[in-house]
């Protein structure tokens, strides 16, 4: 059994209160930050990064080969006061952006707990039409925290898109398979050069079909 428990680069992780823990989709090539794509147009992206492996199941197919383990100056949030601290910086970036956000989760880390689910289930009430999320997780379907994920995406289909991290063809579930997968599904845009970013692209939030991700 792996002895890893959390990232490689412990002086990585920081408070929340270090610093903004939603970082511009301008910082990241990958992302972008103005979203272009239909659904969601016009919203600004950003992007929350926790600490992989600590807040992620063991179960997680990458827990050795995470990506994360070549992100050695990547900042990762701690989970203590980080909800208190997500809220105060949403309400702030809704006053400045006034079509709204889309937040990326995550890009390292997972959902940690059935309550960090059910934050982020009282920001998207909290700003109806305007707060926009989407991710991927390794959280297995018939745990709580899967099947909490999956309430919130039937409370909140136009605004809620968690992909589950597995190879799997759509079969009612969002699913984002690896590069050997060869079931029915697309292969990222954004990997392939047809698109410059996800702020562009928008397929993973916007259908249902299994995407594909080349290795990192």
């Amino acid at each position: 059994m792996s002895k890893l428990t959390t990232t490689r680069y412990k002086k990585s992780i920081k408070s929340p209160y270090a610093g903004r823990v939603l970082k511009p989709g301008s910082n990241n090539k990958k992302l972008g930050f103005n979203v272009k794509a239909n659904k969601w147009r016009g919203k600004r992206l950003y992007s929350l990064t926790l600490t992989e492996r600590a807040t992620c199941p063991k179960s997680c197919h990458h827990w050795e080969t995470c990506f994360g383990n070549n992100m050695p100056f990547a900042h990762r949030f701690k989970t203590e006061g980080l909800e208190a601290k997500l809220r105060q910086e949403i309400d702030q970036l809704m006053a400045k952006h006034t079509k709204g956000i889309v937040v990326r989760l995550h890009v390292l880390g997972d959902f940690y707990s059935v309550e960090y689910v059910e934050f982020w289930a009282s920001m998207l009430q909290r700003w109806p039409n305007r707060l926009a999320v989407f991710g991927y997780t390794a959280r297995e379907p018939h745990t709580a925290i899967g099947k909490r994920i999956a309430d919130v995406e039937q409370a909140y289909p136009d605004y809620w898109a968690i992909r589950q991290s597995r190879s799997k063809a759509y079969d009612g579930t969002r699913y984002a398979a690896s590069e050997e997968f060869e079931g029915d599904c697309f292969t990222c845009p954004e990997q392939t050069g047809k698109l410059d970013s996800c702020a562009d692209c928008g397929l993973c939030w916007s259908v249902t079909k299994t995407v594909k991700f080349l290795t990192h």
